[in-house]
């Protein structure tokens, strides 16, 4: 029976035996397959077992690392901080974490972070060994010392940021942001509705945060709310992206642009009053035109009022039925004069440029009409090519009057002294969905292709007496109607054609372009 036991028992242990040799078998194969340093060192740091994973992040076949101190291989700046908490570890922790730099066989660092636990003689209390698992942070290190630098910028950057959460909270708001809405850098709970001006904020809420949910990010022009009032900014809102990113988080970068905003209109006020002194120049250009068509009416007042005195003074008491005639003559030439009078008050006040759609014929008759006796006294011809169906045009009246006028004088000019010069001609004709193109061409010698680059140049004049600003303010008063103004390329047949291109207003089928 002893026998049978001493069998039974000797069996057992070896299956025992072979249970714990799978087991360990099971435990290196894990090891040695973990992507992470699994490694077991002695008190002083050397290094007893090293896993296959030496290979790939410090380029070390493990028997290399077996009997070489892991302290050699610190930084230096890190070493001296594991040492000093050292005797703490091992004697009382037993368990302890540290991110550090190691140096790999080709001598750069590695950043790692090591989890390491002591194991001690169970009846003794000695230490037996350390057993460390390491893995490689370095991009968590580097995105982190991203993180922070791009922290410090948005910080201390003059442009106000701030970060929303899905539900409109502010839950970062910067220096520039604090000083500009007068908030607490801490315990001050914000709303979106805090930052931007009611009008911004429906303009947030029903166009650019839809936009951004669709395309990533958004920019354009919002108003904050400022101590002093509305503060106009140039806004790029961006939806927050990558790993981590909560759903519905946005940035709000803000640029202040009171002070371009106020340039801006400074330079409209200036370019106002440029192109109302140059409309003044031009009355005086026309001054004999101005005469003409004045006289015209005022002539036939004095020859109806006359006429009537005349019937007066043969017939003391006709019948009132006989002076009808007369002083409706009279009156139309009287609201004919109103209207000239009316038309020249117009042309030649202040203003800004202000675009609504007009028709073209009505303002192009207009221009001609400033412009007939000079056309008559030089014998040249103006033509008007209209087209019927033409789709009215956005553009201010008085400006686009004066641009023409511009042009039509120029041609003129050109047109006086050379042979041949007969006719100038205002064109006009569709030349896209959205777009129509007036035209001026004269018979005259051209624009030398040395003048062609800089004819629309301040004070560039070909003429003595010219003061070179016309074409200037034509080609700016075109801009600020959201047109353009440019020389044509010569064709050969002499003379020289502007083109004038406008926005023309849309057909009640399109929908309107959103400006």
């Amino acid at each position: 029976m002893a026998g049978e036991d001493d069998a039974a028992r000797l069996g057992a242990l070896e299956a025992r035996c072979a249970e714990l040799e799978a087991e360990r078998d099971h435990y290196r194969w894990l090891a040695e397959s973990s992507t992470d340093l699994i490694s077991r060192h002695a008190r002083d740091g050397t290094f007893l077992y090293a896993s296959g994973a030496a290979r790939d992040l410090l380029g070390y076949e493990p028997e290399e690392l077996v009997g070489v101190s892991a302290y050699d291989l610190f930084h230096p700046a890190d070493l001296a901080d594991l040492l000093n908490k050292s005797q703490r570890v091992y004697y009382h922790d037993g368990f302890y974490q540290q991110t550090y730099r190691f140096r790999a066989r080709d001598g750069h660092y590695v950043w790692f972070e090591t989890t390491s636990r002591t194991r001690r003689d169970p009846v003794s209390g000695e230490l037996l060994d350390i057993l460390c698992v390491s893995r490689d942070v370095g991009r968590r290190i580097r995105a982190e010392a991203n993180r922070e630098r791009l922290a410090r910028v948005v910080e201390s950057t003059t442009d106000p940021v701030l970060f929303m959460d899905a539900e409109e909270r502010l839950f970062y708001v910067n220096e520039a942001a604090r000083r500009l809405l007068h908030t607490p850098r801490e315990g001050a709970t914000r709303q979106l509705a805090d930052a931007y001006t009611e009008a911004s904020l429906a303009d947030l809420r029903d166009i650019v945060l839809p936009a951004v949910a669709r395309y990533g990010s958004w920019s354009g022009e919002l108003e904050m709310r400022g101590s002093d009032g509305p503060v106009p900014v140039l806004s790029v809102v961006m939806a927050h992206s990558g790993p981590g990113a909560e759903p519905g988080h946005v940035s709000l970068l803000n640029r202040d642009i009171r002070l371009r905003k106020a340039a801006e209109a400074q330079a409209r006020r200036h370019q106002d009053q440029i192109a109302h002194a140059n409309r003044l120049a031009t009355t005086g250009e026309l001054a004999s035109n101005i005469a003409h068509e004045l006289n015209q009416p005022l002539g036939a007042i004095a020859n109806y009022a006359s006429g009537a005195l005349l019937k007066l003074d043969a017939d003391p008491a006709p019948p009132a039925e006989a002076l009808r005639l007369p002083l409706e003559r009279i009156r139309e030439q009287v609201a004919r004069l109103a209207e000239r009078l009316r038309h020249i008050r117009t042309f030649v006040r202040k203003g800004q440029v202000r675009t609504r759609p007009l028709d073209l014929d009505e303002v192009a008759d207009a221009a001609c009409r400033l412009c007939e006796w000079q056309f008559q006294q030089a014998r040249v011809e103006v033509e008007l090519a209209l087209p019927a169906g033409l789709p009215r045009v956005i553009a201010d009246p008085v400006a686009l009057e004066q641009v023409l006028v511009n042009l039509l004088l120029n041609a003129l000019e050109a047109s006086r002294e050379h042979p041949g010069a007969e006719r100038v001609t205002l064109a006009a004709r569709r030349t896209g969905r959205r777009e129509v193109t007036l035209t001026v061409s004269d018979q005259g010698p051209g624009v030398p292709s040395a003048q062609a680059a800089r004819i629309f140049a301040p004070f560039h004049s070909s003429r003595p007496e010219g003061l070179g600003m016309g074409l200037a303010i034509s080609q700016s008063l075109m801009e600020a109607m959201g047109g353009s103004l440019r020389l044509l390329p010569a064709d050969g047949s002499g003379g020289a054609t502007f083109a004038a291109t406008l926005l023309a207003e849309s057909s009640p089928t399109e929908p309107a372009t959103r400006r």
